[in-house]
């Protein structure tokens, strides 16, 4: 059964496995001891680990862009992709989001992530078509839902 729930420093291998290869021990302990404050530039922000039978899978994140807007965020690792993870993970998101007040959920897909833009469209967002150019210079689309 898929859960979320926050990470705890028994976690901090998988971040160096499967999420963020390669950082050390005590930074994996570092970020799971900032995201314990749920917050990020003194914004709501939460991150959760994706579980299925208590093993972590991935990572979910929810982030304040304003008392009521609020953007997803989800990262499902390569072996458990396809399985209807991510799916159940954003429904789980959506769900808390509303739970928190938020009012609109906005989030930003690269345009070349179509599994993404298709979980998207199958949960109910929708999308202007216009094309963006996020910090990083690739190219998005913008998902909007109402909560």
């Amino acid at each position: 059964m898929l859960e979320l729930r926050h990470f705890t420093r028994q976690d901090a291998a998988f971040l160096q496995t499967s999420l963020y290869p390669g950082i050390a021990a005590e930074e994996a302990l570092r970020l799971i001891e900032a995201w314990d404050t749920c917050l990020y530039q003194n914004r709501y922000f939460e991150m959760f680990a994706v579980t299925c039978d208590s093993a972590p899978i991935g990572c979910a994140s929810l982030f304040e862009h304003s008392p009521s807007v609020v953007s997803a965020g989800i990262e499902i690792i390569d072996s458990e992709q396809n399985k209807g993870y991510g799916a159940q993970a954003l429904a789980k998101l959506i769900d808390l989001a509303r739970q928190k007040g938020y009012r609109v959920m906005l989030d930003q897909l690269r345009r070349d992530n179509r599994a993404s833009i298709r979980l998207h469209e199958k949960l109910g967002f929708e999308s202007d078509g216009y094309i963006y150019r996020n910090q990083k210079n690739h190219e998005t689309l913008l998902y909007i839902k109402p909560l």
